[in-house]
């Protein structure tokens, strides 16, 4: 199982922190946000991992995460020239790839509390696709999964106007060695992205994809709220601890 974080874009929604550095080097307590998505990763056990980031921005993350040897892992940089869809990642990973598995976690996403359910359901994972589902307040803003009435996944809608559901799936996914050329395989959104969505319901349709219900805390940063509260989150868990993973 190899591990991609994809960490580009332009962090349009939390400008003006983000003319100064990449949102998800901005600081989440004692810590850079990405160190967040990086502990999930390795605490899962996967120490090869890829780091997507933005053009202007690859300097920073160098001067920050280094080759990956401090946190006990291997490290890869590639370019993300153009930010177009999160399923894109799989497309410029590819030969990262190779012939193996992977898990993507994006690098705004913080999952507290339950990692001993991530590293089961990485451990575990044979075929096909995983993701997270967590119950939320504002539905609307995600990936939206709709269950039958025994809880089994039968659709997902992007960012839907009317949700059928509050759960919403979290920014980790876990895929086999298809992804790559099913990813090739969608066509943009109206949006103009390769919508993560699109990918998941093939592997749904396929009855290839598992929907876990996440236990844990989990926060998206990409809102000045929410980075607030991760700061309050994350304060509270990690006083007194060490910054290293």
């Amino acid at each position: 199982m190899k591990g991609i974080i994809l960490a580009g874009g332009a962090g349009t929604r939390l400008k003006p922190l983000t003319l100064v550095t990449s949102k998800q080097l901005l600081p989440v307590y004692n810590r850079p946000m990405i160190f967040y998505p990086l502990e999930t990763l390795i605490q899962a056990g996967i120490k090869d991992i890829l780091i997507i980031v933005a053009p202007d921005r690859a300097g920073d993350f160098l001067r920050v995460l280094g080759s990956g040897k401090e946190f006990n892992a291997k490290f890869t940089y590639e370019i993300q020239e153009r930010p177009e869809g999160l399923a894109q990642a799989f497309i410029i990973g590819e030969t990262f790839i190779g012939r193996d598995s992977v898990s993507m976690i994006l690098g705004d996403n913080i999952f507290f509390d339950d990692r001993q359910q991530i590293r089961q359901g990485v451990k575990s994972f044979k075929r096909g696709a995983r993701v997270y589902a967590k119950k939320v307040s504002d539905p609307e803003r995600y990936g939206v999964v709709e269950f039958t009435k025994n809880m089994r996944a039968k659709g997902i809608v992007e960012k839907p106007k009317v949700p059928r559901s509050t759960y919403a799936v979290t920014g980790l996914y876990t895929y086999d060695n298809r992804v790559v050329e099913l990813t090739k395989s969608l066509k943009p959104s109206p949006r103009g992205e390769l919508e993560i969505t699109d990918l998941n319901n093939i592997y749904l349709h396929r009855r290839l994809l598992d929907v876990k219900i996440f236990e844990g805390e989990w926060l998206d940063t990409g809102t000045f709220d929410s980075l607030l509260l991760a700061n309050t989150v994350a304060a509270e868990r990690l006083r007194g601890k060490t910054i290293a993973v």
